[in-house]
């Protein structure tokens, strides 16, 4: 049965679909099956892995609503073991549609019950806000991962985040976890870096990543080509640094951490 990780920030720009996207494509080169479940009506990670979403007839929203099953919207990608289900415009008036509907925040863990035991990993990227499909992506996860940005500011909405966290687990998911948080844009040359770094430390103890992700044009530039790092540098530094979080990833996912 598949690990189900939410990849959560509610806060734009901090690598949060640059993460889920590169670390799915290690975790599968580390010869795991994966999955990316593209939650973002922006669907970004749809495109960083070159499906051109505006074309597509169907996506995560008709698999949410039971209009489609889902095996049926898994597409593949240029990584042997790593597929994704895309998002697609309809996906925007989703929460809009959603509010009266009952158990609205159980669609997608509802969804993800007929593919689970396909993979060995399901990585949801989120939207950048705290929202209702955010809120499905967090009931349908076992555990958080949250990619933090090494820049002013980049604390900032995590207490929100938090306490949306253990709402969920109060109301919702009580077995929910924080798998831990990534450091993202990392530039070892600024004390702004290791500041970040420190207050992170204070938030999560014990549960930073080890591995830190640099800041990186190579990393920037892949999702223009619908690649990953992997598919685009394998040799650049963040391409190494990912390949670092995944094998740190499983190890912590196994418990060998």
């Amino acid at each position: 049965m598949a690990h189900i990780v939410s990849v959560v920030n509610q806060k734009g720009g901090v690598g949060k679909t640059t993460t889920t996207l590169n670390l799915a494509a290690y975790l599968a080169e580390l010869g795991k099956f994966v999955l990316v479940v593209d939650l973002d009506p922006q669907a970004n990670a749809t495109s960083g892995l070159g499906i051109a979403h505006a074309e597509l007839p169907h996506g995560i929203y008709e698999g949410m609503i039971g209009e489609r099953g889902m095996r049926d919207i898994v597409f593949p990608t240029a990584h042997q073991g790593l597929k994704v289900i895309p998002a697609t415009q309809a996906l925007a008036g989703a929460t809009v549609e959603f509010v009266n509907a009952d158990e609205r925040e159980h669609f997608l863990r509802k969804a993800l019950l007929e593919i689970r035991n396909d993979y060995d990993y399901i990585l949801i990227d989120n939207p950048p806000s705290l929202g209702m499909l955010t809120i499905n992506g967090l009931v349908a996860a076992d555990s958080v991962l949250i990619p933090v940005q090494a820049e002013y500011y980049a604390l900032e909405g995590l207490g929100q985040l938090m306490n949306t966290v253990n709402l969920i687990k109060e109301n919702l998911k009580p077995e929910l976890t924080i798998m831990g948080a990534v450091i993202t844009m990392f530039d070892s040359r600024t004390r702004l870096s290791q500041e970040v770094l420190e207050e992170l430390y204070r938030y999560f103890p014990d549960k930073i990543f080890r591995s830190v992700i640099p800041r990186s044009v190579r990393l920037a530039e892949a999702p223009s080509f619908g690649k990953t790092i992997l598919g685009y540098d394998p040799s650049s530094k963040a391409a190494k640094a990912y390949e670092r979080l995944a094998r740190e990833f499983v190890m912590r996912e196994e418990g060998n951490l």
